[in-house]
């Protein structure tokens, strides 16, 4: 088994692909906007939004970990970590916990403050896996969000 590595342009549709498998897990099998086109223009250039780190198991890749730099009004830079999914088939085989280990380096070496993410409270293995590492879950904290549609919906209200 191979260690995590920096994903590269042509790992995208691998990296698509296990995004509309963790969909399907959430039970939002048709929230994925995101293309293929979106990954490989927002993950690479002169101005990358994001950092994916990958695993494979026999030349396939069946995990990733996507990051990328907040910054945050009390602790100063901060990584977040948006998705770390391991295939079904794989799961139980120390794939989550090596990408997990790639993206606490990686926060490390860019000298961030703070490393965060977002689980469902319903995933308990997820929970009692970041638990297990050290990571403190704060179940008195809600996600905030506005959708596109909420986005316009604000702004013809203050206008």
């Amino acid at each position: 088994m191979n260690q995590p590595r920096l994903a590269t342009k042509q790992d995208m549709p691998s990296v698509l692909k296990l995004i509309h498998e963790l969909a399907l897990f959430e039970k939002e099998p048709d929230a994925v906007e995101v293309t293929l086109s979106d990954l490989e223009k927002d993950g690479f250039g002169n101005n990358p939004k994001f950092v994916c780190f990958v695993i494979e198991v026999d030349n396939t890749v069946e995990g990733i970990a996507l990051v990328y730099t907040r910054y945050s009004t009390w602790k100063g830079q901060v990584l977040h970590l948006e998705d770390l999914i391991v295939s079904e088939k794989c799961r139980g085989k120390n794939l989550g916990t090596q990408l997990l280990d790639a993206v606490v380096k990686y926060g490390k070496e860019i000298g961030v403050k703070r490393i965060s993410w977002e689980v469902l409270d319903w995933n308990e293995p997820a929970i009692s896996f970041y638990e297990k590492k050290g990571a403190n879950v704060m179940r008195d904290w809600d996600v905030v969000q506005l959708d596109e549609k909420a986005i316009d919906n604000y702004l013809e209200n203050i206008n």
